[in-house]
């Protein structure tokens, strides 16, 4: 599964799949689910979860400037407020297009 067409439309990012489905994921729920490492955190070989402080969302932070596709599986958001961290692998950017507006981040894989 990949995309065929990305574009921001509005304050949505647009993806249309090779399947014909299309996914449509606000830009603040985006970054909201960033799985860096800083956003999502990480795990040590004891299941300890590990990251950087919550920050609260602002305008810039929410302003994608643009989106690189990274080799055949993920993209790079580059957000207004420098942050460019997030490698969204494309099954991840489906799920978090299945979840609507609402709902709990899926799992980082």
């Amino acid at each position: 599964m990949r995309p065929t067409q990305l574009q921001i439309i509005g304050n949505d990012l647009a993806i249309v799949w090779d399947d014909g489905q299309e996914s449509y994921i606000s830009l603040p729920i985006l970054r909201r689910h960033c799985p860096c490492a800083g956003c999502a955190g990480e795990r040590d070989i004891f299941g300890n979860l590990y990251k950087g402080p919550d920050r609260p969302l602002t305008a810039r932070g929410a302003q994608l400037l643009r989106i690189d596709p990274i080799g055949g599986y993920a993209v790079q958001p580059f957000w207004g407020d420098g942050h460019n961290a997030g490698l969204y692998t494309y099954d991840y950017l489906r799920r978090l297009g299945a979840l609507g507006d609402g709902g709990s981040p899926p799992a980082v894989t």
